[in-house]
């Protein structure tokens, strides 16, 4: 007898524990002991019989016994067990007769529960027999445990294959098939042999009920060269075939079929799956679609499966089963820790269930009748022709002591490609009972016949004739002549139409036709680099690298239409017959994911490509904008754009793209992303022999082209797919092209370890998700080394549907979801750009303002045209350093300029603080002037003259970084008088000033002394309105002007400040000395000296305004002045008059400080 092996997919086991350790006893009677001894395997929970399974329905039905006072009162059921495995776990015909001796001669039990695999429960039915001990089991289906005087007392409450062959019988009967059938089964070395146990039962039935001829054959799953031979006997004997294998044999069997014209209109195929596997669905996939395993053919496999039907057990539909399930499921797993699933196994732990109470209630009716629990044949008997309702529904035992099995014909639905239950067989009745609403489909209508018309071999008679009339003869002849010369004919003028079309050169534009457009140059206007976010209609599509940046190809307009132009860098195209074809196919490419191809240029030195113009950009721009948002739903969208296209491509003319990554993806105005530069290889550029820009354009180019000395310029399908690997992953992780986790490596460095082929092969990382894990297998099957473990295109998209699943909306719903996400993207990008507008603005503003007045400054943001205006009274300043030649002549370029900035920025701080406008600095020489272009009435004068004693005083402290010993020397002019101001020039506009009053200011510089300010009579007069300065009378001065000049100073104290008037002095000549000084505030510690102070003689107080890190003895003392000379001169709205006598309003104005 041939020993069963180990299961496929069984994990090792420890061995199983000695039988005689396992003992279950349940609670009752004490009057009598009744023990069931259980043979099932203990360990290994692949078996539908395993004690996982069974033993929780044993417990449920000895439940329902002791809820039930009228079966077997006063007894208490045990059980015992043993195991029917070997140390590996595989049922055993040594293991389980073995178990069996040792439970009958420990226990004597009453009744055997088990075995269920055929070769164990062989020797045991056989055993039982001997020892007239009942066998009640829910498996052992062969044909063989029928035959009772070898396994008389052999109960089976479960399905049994002689049954199927009651189904098939009946099935023939029905539809008309009377004289053929063909049985396939699979062999397994080291199994059961499952297979060849349900197709003994179904031949030996079917040849009994029918007596027709029924041929069996047997194979090896897996082996492919037989499964050829096999089909090739199927097409030489048989049409109608049942078929028992695994569904993975049988998928492939089907498909095998179909390319061997095996089809569903004269074939059909049974697959006798009857614990229904195949409907299951494979993981990740819909049940009841047996053809579906998102491999790349199950467009193919469901068109075989219209030939296929699947028998399978019925599963009960009764309230007691779904009861008696979730029962079942809560024990296995309280008990076991054992997860039962849902599926056709479930039906054999609940025939152990009506199998037990029925032994039971046998049991009781024998000893109602005065028998014994050990009277096995009386017991057996009456469980025979019997019926009983269970949790199964009806149960009918027949005369042999085999239940009566019930089983389901499974039919495919030609619109939804699902499986669904169209026939049931009832075995109690032995009637096929349809399902309502459903029928079985046939591909023309009707079941084809169990044999062809006119036989296998054509042996029918009526189908061959010896001979054909003359007329018969006549009109063949003719016929044959008439097609053939209409197939002539017809490829004639194909021939013909083709020749034309390449002559007409349909494809050829002229470049005095293309118009060249505004778009290009605006774009070099506003850079290299833009973004999906900030294109709009007006922006370029095609992209080319040139270094490491995206430069847009040229646009022109063509018939009125704008267009993409690339330019073909070549001398010359010879319109050969191979580049009029290339250009023929360009032209009849359709697709909406493709480029449309407008046409070509040929005239040297014009010799380009007009494509359609795509305003949305590059999909490289897009993913690597940071600014732009994707989510999944938007990425999955783009990716199967790029699959529909590549899978037009692929199977057309064109054949493959040569050239794909992620640069030549495209969007339109649509959202919809379309493939360009494919075709037309006569036109390519030749590449640069080495380089950045070669390198950086072959990190999406397949390894096996990369080795090729001459690559071809089309490349390669599985090419194609490995490039569409690359752009996935940038699609996925936005981090660039051929992004390495942890490396910065150059493209030559990339492209070098590619080409050299490591193990494992270098590729970009994946650092994804874990619900895209699914994503990343994609990835990797793409850019696989091997090109033939690629996928093709047309299993991606099924496998990209399948990601996408729930996101698989119609076109107008993903086209709305873009541009939704598009427009948030634009408002986050608009409030973006705005904040960074008003910024600038801020900037430039500020700027203006420094560089002109703020009210002239003003009027040009208004747009208003500065007029020329003249201003009857403004003071202007004057000086220069003296000796600043000489010391520019001793010092190097860098730091004259470094002394030039700090001195004009201690300057600047200083003017800060005065009512002033800086008019402008030229080498040494500083311009300033007050009352302009804001008039402020006759203030100017004071505040140039504060403004200066100010500079004088910052400028003693200032110190020359590379001479800090060398102290500047200071000389200053101002003059008072009228003046025209305006802008003069449109670029670098300059507010500037004109009339005698510069001159005479300017002179009044040049014929001062060093520390000195030097000022006009004019200025003199305007300051005495004020009072609080001295001055002396320098004397007449030689100037190039009219006539001579009188002139003033201010005198400075001894300590360097200015001498103010005492305000009780009669005139102001008559001052004989100084009573009072302004002393130093620090090196241009200038943003303080916004105030004027000054204080009579005899208001002195004794505080210090001290320097920073200076002492009061290195200082003159600070005194009270009048509130209004103390306020800003912004604040002065009155200025109080001023006597030389003895004031009120000074001396209550007079305050410390």
């Amino acid at each position: 007898m041939l020993r069963p092996g180990r299961p496929a997919g069984a994990l090792p086991l420890p061995p199983p524990p000695p039988p005689l350790l396992l003992l279950l006893l349940l609670p009752g009677s004490q009057a009598g002991n009744l023990t069931v001894a259980v043979v099932l395997p203990l360990a290994n929970t692949s078996y539908p019989w395993s004690w996982a399974r069974v033993g929780p329905a044993v417990e449920l039905a000895l439940a329902a016994v002791r809820a039930q006072p009228d079966l077997l009162p006063g007894w208490t059921v045990r059980t015992v067990l043993g195991s029917s495995e070997n140390a590996l776990g595989v049922c055993s015909d040594t293991a389980a007769p073995l178990a069996a001796v040792d439970l009958k001669w420990e226990h004597s039990p009453a009744v055997f529960l088990g075995p269920g695999c055929v070769y164990a429960a062989a020797p045991v039915g056989r055993f039982t027999a001997h020892w007239r001990v009942p066998l009640l089991t829910a498996g052992a289906p062969a044909l063989g445990f029928g035959a009772k005087d070898e396994y008389a007392l052999t109960t089976r409450a479960g399905p049994s294959h002689a049954k199927l062959g009651d189904l098939v019988a009946a099935l023939h009967r029905r539809l008309g098939w009377e004289r053929r059938a063909l049985v396939l089964y699979a062999y397994r070395p080291g199994d059961d042999q499952p297979c060849f146990f349900v197709v003994e039962g179904l031949y030996v039935r079917v040849r009994e009920r029918l007596n027709i001829t029924v041929d069996h054959l047997e194979f090896a799953e897996g082996d492919l060269d037989q499964y050829a031979l096999l089909l090739h006997t199927v097409r030489r004997q048989g049409r109608v075939i049942y078929i028992c294998s695994s569904p993975d044999a049988f998928r492939t069997l089907m498909l095998l079929a179909m390319e061997a014209g095996l089809s569903g209109e004269d074939y059909v195929f049974f697959h006798l799956d009857l614990f229904g596997h195949s409907l299951q669905g494979a993981p990740g996939l819909a049940p009841h679609r047996p053809w579906e395993r998102g491999d790349g053919q199950d467009v193919s496999a469901h068109q075989a499966f219209q030939a296929a039907k699947i028998i399978t057990y019925k599963e009960p539909e009764n309230p007691e089963y779904l009861e008696f399930l979730q029962q079942l499921k809560h024990l296995a797993h309280e008990q076991f820790n054992f997860t039962v699933e849902d599926g056709l196994v479930n039906t054999i732990p609940a025939s152990f269930h009506d199998g037990l109470l029925l032994y039971v209630q046998a049991v009781t009716e024998t000893l109602a009748h005065g028998g014994a629990v050990t009277d096995g044949e009386a017991i057996t008997q009456r469980m025979r022709n019997r019926s009983f309702q269970g949790v199964t529904g009806y149960l009918k035992m027949d005369s042999n002591g085999d239940r009566e099995t019930d089983f389901s014909l499974w039919d495919m639905h030609p619109e939804t490609g699902t499986f669904r239950v169209v026939l049931n067989y009832n075995g109690t009745s032995q009637e096929l009972v349809a399902v309502p609403g459903r029928k079985l489909s046939w591909p023309l209508g009707y079941p084809p016949p169990d044999i062809p018309k006119c036989g296998f071999d054509n042996e029918d008679p009526a189908c061959s004739q010896d001979h054909f009339s003359t007329l018969e003869v006549l009109a063949l002849v003719g016929s044959l002549s008439l097609l053939s010369i209409l197939t002539v004919s017809f490829f004639i003028y194909r021939k013909m139409q083709l020749e034309k079309e390449l002559a007409s050169e349909l494809w050829r534009v002229r470049w005095e036709d293309v118009q060249p457009s505004s778009l290009e140059r605006h774009l070099r206007s506003t850079g290299s680099r833009l973004t999906l976010s900030g294109r709009g209609s007006n922006y370029g599509s095609l992209l080319t690298t040139e270094g490491q940046f995206q430069v847009f190809a040229k646009t022109a307009y063509y018939k009125g239409n704008l267009v993409a132009v690339k330019r073909v860098n070549r001398k010359r195209i010879e319109l050969t017959r191979k580049v009029l074809f290339e250009l023929k196919h360009m032209r009849d490419v359709q697709n909406e994911h493709l480029t449309r191809f407008v046409g070509a240029c040929t005239d040297p030195p014009n010799i380009c490509i007009l494509t359609e113009y795509c305003p949305r950009g590059s999909l490289q721009d897009i993913l690597e904008n940071e600014g732009i948002t994707l989510d999944w739903m938007f990425r999955y969208s783009l990716t199967n754009d790029i699959v529909k296209g590549m899978l037009f491509l692929h199977n057309g003319a064109i054949c493959s793209h040569g050239n794909l990554k992620s640069s030549n993806c495209v969007v339109d105005g649509r959202f919809v992303l379309k493939i360009t530069d494919f075709g037309l290889e006569s036109f390519r550029d030749p590449e640069p022999e080495q380089g950045h820009i070669l390198y950086a354009k072959k990190l999406w180019t397949a390894p096996e082209l990369l080795r090729m000395a001459s690559p071809p310029a089309r490349g390669s399908q599985a090419g194609d797919v490995y490039s569409f690997g690359i752009i996935l992953q940038e699609i996925a992780l936005r981090s660039g092209v051929f992004h390495v986790e942890g490396l910065d490596l150059s493209p030559k460095e990339i492209v070098e370890r590619v080409t050299r082929g490591e193990q494992p092969p270098f590729r970009p990382s994946l650092a994804l998700q874990s619900h895209l894990e699914e994503l990343g297998q994609l990835m990797q099957r793409c850019w696989a080394e091997e090109p033939q473990e690629r996928p093709p295109f047309q299993q991606i998209r099924l496998m990209l549907r399948k990601f996408n699943r729930e996101s698989s909306s119609n076109i107008l719903d993903n086209l709305l979801s873009r541009m939704e996400q598009y427009a948030n993207n634009l408002e986050e990008l608009v409030e973006e750009r705005t904040q960074a507008y008003l910024e600038e603005k801020r900037r430039a503003e500020a700027l203006l303002y420094q560089i002109l007045p703020h009210s002239v400054a003003e009027q040009l943001k208004r747009g208003e045209t500065v007029q020329a205006e003249a201003f009857d009274s403004v003071t202007i300043y004057f000086s220069d350093i003296v000796g600043f030649t000489a010391l520019s002549a001793q010092s190097t370029p860098m730091q004259v300029v470094t002394l030039l900035n700090d001195l004009y920025t201690c300057f600047d701080a200083v003017i800060d603080n005065f009512d002033v406008y800086k008019v402008e600095t030229i080498g040494d020489a500083y311009m300033v002037v007050s009352g302009l272009p804001v008039r402020n009435g006759l203030l100017h004068a004071r505040e140039v003259a504060r403004m200066a004693l100010a500079l004088l005083d910052a400028v003693r402290s200032f110190r020359i970084r590379h001479r800090p010993q060398e102290e500047l020397r200071l000389r200053i002019g101002i003059h008072t008088g009228p003046v025209c101001a305006g802008v003069v020039g449109l670029k670098m506009p300059r507010y500037c000033l004109f009339g005698d009053t510069v001159n005479t200011a300017s002179r009044m510089e040049s014929n001062g002394e060093a520390l000195k300010i030097h000022l006009s009579s004019e200025t003199k007069a305007v300051l005495e309105e004020f009072g609080g300065f001295e001055l002396e009378l320098r004397g007449d001065v030689e100037m190039k002007v009219e006539k001579k000049a009188p002139a003033l100073t201010i005198p400075w104290g001894p300590r360097g400040g200015y001498l103010p008037p005492d305000p009780f002095s009669s005139n102001l000549t008559a001052i004989p000395k100084p009573v009072l000084s302004f002393g130093n505030v620090g090196r241009c510690a200038t943003p303080h000296l916004n105030r004027l102070f000054f204080s009579p003689p005899g208001q002195r107080q004794s505080s210090h305004l001290l320097a920073p890190g200076g002492t009061g003895e290195q200082h003159s003392r600070l005194t009270c002045l009048p509130s209004w000379l103390s306020l800003p001169w912004a604040e002065v709205t009155e200025v109080p008059d001023l006597s030389l006598t003895h004031s009120p309003a000074i001396a209550k104005g007079s305050e410390n400080v």
